[in-house]
């Protein structure tokens, strides 16, 4: 794949639930290297979109990663073509160990070298989860529980990182402290689909943004120009 070409092209997305559309047609993409943000209200079609992307929810139009388009490939699949979806609510197994939940996130890693190298480098940016790998995940912290779901993830080495609401229920210093991570992983060269009511957070870090309003994209622009937009500071800047 060309670099300027886009990792992922979404044209006239559709997703309807009972006939009810939630999302009405967007179009964007994701080129590789960037960190794109799709902000807006509950209920704006936000998490439809991701799981659209992952294969886990029916779809209208185009969805293509990497050239290649993702119509009728299956969830596995997709997760195997390097895209990894961290959910609204973080879904981890609070029954099992931090280390438990891990290595059920590692069936994608070929090799025992490459999962262990993988766990080193979420461990490095996630040191308090090895501190408490053989503690329970459904007594972690907010924050951790959101580290652990990131971890999992990144345990796919993922191309393609979609992230839904990470900052949702979290502490402004925790949040403070995932969006720092999010940059460094960023930077290592995963391209991230952002998701996020936390219009602050995600425009201040992405590359590219997006509002989105009842299924449809409203405003789009680099991630510094929308936090400048009268009507997005109006909306979910407080002004």
């Amino acid at each position: 794949m060309n670099a300027a070409e886009p990792m992922l092209s979404i044209q006239g997305l559709t997703v309807s639930y009972d006939g009810i559309a939630a999302v009405k047609g967007i179009s964007f993409d994701a080129l590789p290297g960037e960190i794109v943000a799709i902000v807006g209200a509950n209920g704006a079609g936000k998490t439809s979109t991701l799981r659209a992307i992952s294969g886990l929810t029916p779809w209208g139009g185009s969805i293509v990663y990497q050239g290649e388009s993702l119509r009728g490939v299956a969830v596995h699949q997709i997760v195997e073509r390097g895209i990894a979806h961290v959910p609204e609510g973080r879904a981890i197994f609070g029954d099992f160990t931090v280390m438990e939940n891990l290595r059920l996130a590692s069936w994608v890693c070929r090799s025992r070298p490459v999962l262990w190298q993988a766990m080193e480098r979420v461990f490095t940016l996630f040191p308090r989860l090895k501190d408490r790998r053989e503690q329970s995940a459904g007594t972690l912290s907010g924050g951790e529980q959101q580290m652990l779901a990131l971890s999992r993830a990144l345990l796919a080495s993922p191309k393609l990182l979609l992230l839904d609401e990470p900052s949702m229920g979290l502490a402004p210093l925790v949040v403070r402290d995932i969006f720092r991570v999010l940059v460094e992983i960023n930077r290592a060269g995963t391209t991230i689909l952002l998701i996020e009511q936390n219009a602050y957070q995600g425009l201040r870090i992405a590359n590219r943004a997006h509002v989105l309003e009842t299924g449809s994209i409203v405003l789009s622009g680099r991630g510094s120009e929308l936090m400048q937009d009268q009507r997005v500071k109006d909306a979910y800047l407080g002004g």
